[in-house]
């Protein structure tokens, strides 16, 4: 299940009430270089690096209507030895994470990867997130 961090930090010096226009703002700045690795790990539990996926200029973009922000991010697959089983996307602030899988529709993970993801070394991947602004306002104390 994808789990949030860093949201508190981002808010942290509004000294007004927070809206979605506030939070759109402060998320797409804080989002403007924003990453995503993504891992698998060995018999010891020991996370590895499979990718390092960097957002693809010019895609960061907030659509007002349904309130959400959305970004490809785009690298090499530098690693094929595991099974990518988690992802990590970090702005400057504010992250989520998660487990993914290159299988669709299998339970428990709340990210597929898409056909980009090859699992060949040296291959490109590509991948779209989308942020929602509307579920985090509800996230936030009041």
């Amino acid at each position: 299940m994808r789990q949030e961090q860093g949201l508190d930090a981002l808010i942290d010096q509004q000294s007004a009430r927070v809206s979605a226009k506030v939070l759109s703002r402060l998320l797409l700045d804080d989002l403007a270089n924003v990453s995503c690795k993504i891992f698998g790990k060995t018999a010891d539990e020991v996370p590895v690096l499979l990718a390092d996926l960097a957002i693809i200029p010019g895609s960061l973009r907030y659509e007002m209507f349904d309130q959400r922000i959305d970004f490809t991010v785009l690298g090499e697959i530098t690693n094929v030895e595991y099974f990518p089983l988690t992802y990590r996307v970090e702005g400057k602030k504010y992250s989520f994470h998660g487990r993914c899988s290159t299988i669709p529709k299998v339970c428990g993970v709340d990210l597929y990867l898409s056909k980009t993801y090859t699992e060949k070394l040296g291959d490109k991947a590509r991948q779209h997130f989308s942020v929602s602004v509307k579920k985090l306002l509800k996230l936030m104390p009041r």
